[in-house]
């Protein structure tokens, strides 16, 4: 992976320049006119309305690919600013007629700014983390699933991850009603031993309100809590949230999504704020 120095004269990180990809995705969601009146209007927003619920289904029975920029502020000692873009393919899997194994595997690409005078930005691969939920192939109202989180020494420098093998269990509810798709991913990841071990849950709560036309408004924070730490260095917990559209571009639908988000609770170094873009591409199954 390469190394991209603030000091090189006009390098662009990796992760920004997905920033700026997905930017220009987001207006695309502005630059999608209505679709005419009357009973096409009407098919045209209940499709959008389907795509939006198994969009916001981390386990819909759909294949994904969502590609989410996180911008972090305030990071670090020097306080500059981070950015963590997420490849998250979700790929699900018919065991039988009644069973399904939902993979979501999430790649991070990272960017860390300065750390000291000695210290420049750093950008590269950080830990791969595979999950992998059983689930029921028809569910009833409350949509569950539960399995696993493998956590891979992938990280391309000593600063961007945690060079140990590890992993922990992972489960996933959610119910649709109406308007509403909300639930919450949980994890807990142990990886190693002794110096530098890992024992972090993340929880995921997420709530959407669809609206018409394939628009929404969510909230998705990311709560994650390192038990090896003191209790004042322990928890992150943001709040916030956003909106997003559901489109379609030549017959695919694609999600997209912004929401902002402040750290009411974090350790020294970690981000004051969160900004994320993400763009999702939804595949049918055949």
């Amino acid at each position: 992976m390469k190394h991209f120095d603030s000091d090189a004269g006009g390098s662009i990180p990796a992760s920004r320049l997905a920033a700026l990809v997905l930017a220009s995705g987001l207006r695309c969601v502005f630059a999608q006119s209505a679709p005419a009146g009357g009973a096409d209007s009407e098919a045209a927003g209940a499709g959008a309305q389907s795509a939006a619920a198994q969009a916001q289904n981390p386990i819909a029975h759909v294949i994904s690919v969502p590609f989410q920029n996180n911008t972090l502020t305030r990071t670090g000692p020097c306080r500059g600013t981070a950015d963590t873009l997420l490849i998250q393919p979700v790929v699900p899997i018919r065991i039988d007629a009644n069973w399904s194994v939902i993979t979501r595997t999430i790649v991070p690409v990272v960017h860390l700014p300065r750390t000291s005078p000695e210290q420049g930005d750093v950008t590269g691969l950080g830990n791969i983390e595979p999950q992998f939920y059983f689930t029921p192939a028809h569910p009833g109202k409350f949509i569950w699933g539960a399995g696993a989180q493998a956590w891979l020494p992938t990280a391309s420098q000593d600063a961007l991850g945690v060079d140990k093998w590890g992993g922990g269990p992972a489960v996933v509810g959610l119910v649709i009603d109406g308007h509403w798709v909300a639930g919450a991913l949980l994890n807990n990841v142990w990886a190693g031993s002794g110096k530098g071990r890992v024992n972090q849950m993340t929880l995921n709560p997420f709530a959407n309100y669809n609206l018409a036309q394939g628009w929404y408004l969510a909230s998705t924070p990311v709560i994650t809590s390192n038990w090896d730490r003191a209790s004042s260095q322990r928890w992150t917990v943001p709040v916030g949230g956003g909106f997003g559209r559901v489109f379609k571009i030549a017959g695919l639908h694609v999600n997209a999504r912004l929401e902002a988000f402040r750290n009411v609770e974090r350790p020294r170094y970690a981000a004051a704020t969160d900004v994320q873009a993400q763009l999702q591409f939804l595949f049918p199954e055949h």
